[in-house]
């Protein structure tokens, strides 16, 4: 088979009954949580020797995650004697990647990578992971013949859609995240395969109160340039290219922030262009992903309860899941782990600071006598790692969790 083919390739549907059954017994093994599912059925809370756990009523693998390890699953049982590539993690947490590398997928970017994109061919199998893929990356895979397994999540591509139109309708669009983040630059991507189609990375509100103030006002333009420098679309004119805006945002953002920075640049807006003619210069849309959202509710129902610190679950580079941490340690005491090793003891605890952005060893961590503790996780990050976590705190009072569930 050649390097660069033009046959499209046979399309192969990986959702038939019998290929997603026997992925469902294979994904459940590795992913499953039988301690998780018995505390959901009493309300998830669990008490012994002086400690309280309390799980949050969502958390965990969103249906987004489920279907692209599904399809990932799929796909290694489907094309047996083929190389099956992943562009770079599928979602954002180590155990599910190292899963998929044991698996004998081979990655394409990050730690782990084994082959650039220019060395496939048409016999290979690439896995377009949850977060999507940049149209130029499409283009490239799709000229190659590549048999593609897209696992892009449906509310990601509903951003897709939104900046695209802000594009054909000559709007900039706005979009609230992280400029480097595989989903950001994927949604970004498709602002520019309209000709004359712009975008605007914003991080936070800081951001916003900077932009809000060059609308208004106008401004030095190189030093705007300077402060966005590879959050924006090649050939971005301050002056011309925020006459008229669309706000957009990477969908695992908070949604309190976007929308208070959809409301921010709204109210600049306004006062720049005044509210008969509003509707010709800003639009703004509802992109948050549902899962997220559930999610970040059920935290701030959780933080309600009498808590003495929350454990937050997954992996470090998860946007989501930075986010519930961020949500958690304004409220109590908050340690963000990627998985239950990182209670090294009642004496040391090793987890990520969001503000240093490292890891950190906190001492002294848990206290003897009563203790509340909560529990959540990202949209990435599957039920066994809680199961885990669970169990390593009721070790550390030497309490069996099978024993104390199967009693009650």
């Amino acid at each position: 088979m050649s390097a660069e083919s033009t046959t499209k390739p046979t399309r192969v549907n990986l959702r038939r009954p019998d290929i997603m059954e026997a992925v469902r017994e294979q994904v459940e093994q590795h992913y499953r949580s039988q301690i998780v599912e018995k505390l959901r059925q009493r309300g998830s809370m669990l008490e012994a020797a002086g400690l309280t756990v309390r799980l949050a009523k969502e958390f965990g693998f969103c249906y987004g995650v489920e279907r692209a390890i599904d399809l990932a699953y799929a796909a290694r049982k489907v094309f047996l004697d083929r190389d099956i590539y992943i562009l770079g993690e599928i979602i954002h947490n180590p155990e599910v990647n190292d899963q998929l590398l044991a698996m004998g997928i081979k990655f394409l970017s990050g730690p782990h990578k084994s082959a650039d994109i220019d060395q496939l061919t048409d016999d290979d199998v690439v896995i377009i992971p949850a977060f999507g893929a940049q149209v130029e990356i499409m283009n490239i895979l799709k000229t190659k013949g590549c048999q593609l397994v897209d696992t892009t999540c449906g509310d990601v591509m509903s951003v897709w859609k939104r900046v695209t139109q802000n594009a054909k309708e000559t709007f900039t669009s706005i979009i609230h995240g992280k400029s480097k983040h595989e989903e950001t630059l994927a949604t970004s991507s498709r602002t520019i395969a309209i000709e004359g189609g712009h975008y605007l990375v914003i991080l936070n509100v800081s951001e916003t109160d900077y932009l809000c103030d060059y609308i208004r006002h106008g401004g030095d333009k190189q030093k705007f340039l300077c402060r966005f420098q590879g959050a924006h679309s090649p050939g971005f004119d301050p002056d011309s290219d925020l006459v008229s805006i669309g706000v957009a945002n990477q969908t695992t953002m908070l949604r309190s922030e976007t929308e208070e920075i959809q409301c921010k640049l709204r109210q600049a807006m306004l006062d720049r262009y005044g509210a008969a003619v509003l509707d010709q210069h800003f639009r703004m849309f509802d992109t948050i992903c549902g899962a997220t959202q559930e999610r970040q509710d059920a935290l701030i129902h959780l933080l309600k309860e009498p808590l003495d610190m929350m454990i937050v679950v997954g992996g470090y580079n998860s946007s989501n899941t930075s986010h519930l941490a961020e949500l958690s340690e304004a409220c109590v005491p908050t340690f963000f782990i990627k998985n239950a090793r990182e209670i090294l003891s009642t004496k040391a605890i090793r987890h990520f600071n969001l503000h240093k952005q490292q890891e950190v060893l906190t001492e002294n961590w848990l206290p003897d006598g009563s203790v509340s503790i909560g529990i959540t996780a990202g949209a990435s990050c599957p039920n066994n790692l809680i199961d885990d976590a669970v169990r390593r705190l009721f070790q550390l009072r030497g309490v069996n969790v099978d024993e104390i569930i199967a009693n009650h």
